[in-house]
């Protein structure tokens, strides 16, 4: 790793180059820097008489302009910087200008050759390893799709971004906390050592179930969630359900193999309702295909006129509400029209609307100044005696006033319900308290 600088053994510095690497002891490499060599450093085994080896990289490897040391560096400051950054680059390298460094990038590393053979091998390699999966992943161009930040479709997608093919939260995304404070040293103990080494061994442990989490996602196209979804509506909606509650075996079978499980059972749902269908026939005495049709035919018209009989059931039982009348009819006009008719259900109010039960006379005032026939007419039309008898004196005294008196004075006199005013207006025009104009 080209961040893990190794450091002196006599002083515990980071080690620059040139420095001294001992040639007879190790592993592990026994490095010292060149003050601590020039005194003689000793160490455990390690005597000053030791051959060695200086260990530099001012050398050229690619570019005789360009030393290993150069070569590494620019690589380095690619990787903080990003690829295009040239400016960036050149000032993290030093030695170079930003020209040079993007000249020398694009030819060694991007243009070499040697380095296009490899890739374009690894690429044909890859993509006929992924040629047989049932819903290939292709993270390039409109495929996943590139949605903004904090959006709905990033959420759908659980923070997948294609550019970068990660996660902005991978699982397990606190793993490396456990190795933030791991520095393996020649003091420590054989128990020290083997614990160090199992912490580890169980941090590779999570990055392989990261990897294999990554792998299924990948081969399954789960990250194309709008894809996946029109996929799943080929299906029935018995299959659907079916194909959603088994999604969670999809790490056990590969791609095509969990496709292939689907659609068998797909392919014997639709063999089930074949064999129901044909049952159906025999148990109704249909022999010949031909006869089937005609049974099919008959059946459908049979289905219609039953819905017709119980829409015109549910008017006959609601026939007093306008609004469920109205309803009915629109219903009944996209039938004949051979449309599928989506009308609102009948409001609570409307359905099951069953009429008051009569109003309790007991103990209320005005009562005992009422006759039979008056004592019937308030507790059908729930009105309190005190309020009849000041709506029929208000009523005589306007008929008396005026000669007569028509049903629209009387609702212009006394602001209640229309119609509880109509059936007093006829009441006393029965009785004989007022006049018809």
């Amino acid at each position: 790793d080209p961040f893990d600088k190794p450091s002196c053994k006599g002083c515990a510095s980071t080690l620059k180059e040139p420095y001294i690497k001992c040639a007879e002891c190790g592993p592990p490499p026994f490095l010292v820097c060149l003050q601590c060599f020039t005194r003689g450093f000793e160490y455990k085994t390690h005597q000053s008489d030791h051959k060695y080896e200086i260990m530099t990289s001012d050398f050229p490897v690619l570019d005789p302009s360009w030393t290993a040391q150069e070569e590494v560096g620019l690589l380095e400051a690619v990787m903080d910087c990003g690829f295009g950054n040239w400016q960036d680059v050149a000032n993290q390298l030093r030695t170079k200008s930003k020209e040079e460094c993007e000249s020398h990038y694009m030819k060694h590393f991007i243009n070499n050759p040697l380095f296009s053979s490899t890739l374009l091998s690894l690429k044909q390699m890859e993509e006929a390893r992924t040629a047989d999966t049932a819903i290939p992943f292709r993270p390039a161009g409109d495929d996943p799709p590139r949605p903004t930040f904090d959006s709905l479709l990033s959420r759908d997608m659980a923070g997948y971004m294609p550019a970068r093919a990660d996660f902005m939260e991978e699982f397990d995304n606190y793993a490396e906390w456990d190795l933030r404070d791991i520095d393996f040293v020649d003091d420590d103990s054989d128990v020290l050592h083997a614990l160090k080494i199992a912490v580890v061994d169980i941090y590779h442990s999570r990055l392989k179930e990261r990897q294999r989490r990554k792998k299924i996602i990948r081969d399954h196209g789960l990250i194309s969630l709008r894809k996946f979804q029109m996929l799943e509506r080929r299906y029935p909606k018995e299959v659907q359900d079916m194909y959603d509650a088994m999604r969670r075996f999809a790490r056990v079978l590969g791609p095509t193999e969990h496709d292939k499980f689907i659609e068998s059972h797909a392919l014997e749902f639709e063999l089930r309702r074949e064999i129901a269908r044909l049952q159906e026939y025999r148990r109704v005495g249909i022999q010949t295909f031909c006869s089937a049709k005609v049974y099919d035919r008959l059946k459908r018209s049979r289905e219609e006129e039953r819905k017709k009989r119980i829409m015109l059931s549910e008017v006959l039982q609601y026939i007093q509400d306008s609004n469920a009348c109205q309803q009915w009819l629109h219903k009944q006009a996209a039938i004949d029209a051979g449309l599928n008719p989506v009308v609102a259900a009948i409001s609570s109010s409307a359905v099951g609307r069953r009429s008051a039960p009569p109003l309790n006379l007991t103990g209320l005032p005005g009562t005992d100044k009422l006759n039979e026939k008056e004592k019937e007419l308030c507790q059908v039309v729930r009105l309190v005696p005190g309020a009849y008898l000041e709506y029929k004196a208000a009523l005589a005294n306007e008929c008396r006033r005026q000669g007569g008196l028509r049903l629209a004075q009387a609702r212009a006199l006394i602001k209640i319900d229309v119609n509880k005013t109509r059936k007093i207006y006829d009441f006393l025009i029965r009785e004989g308290y007022i006049n018809k104009a």
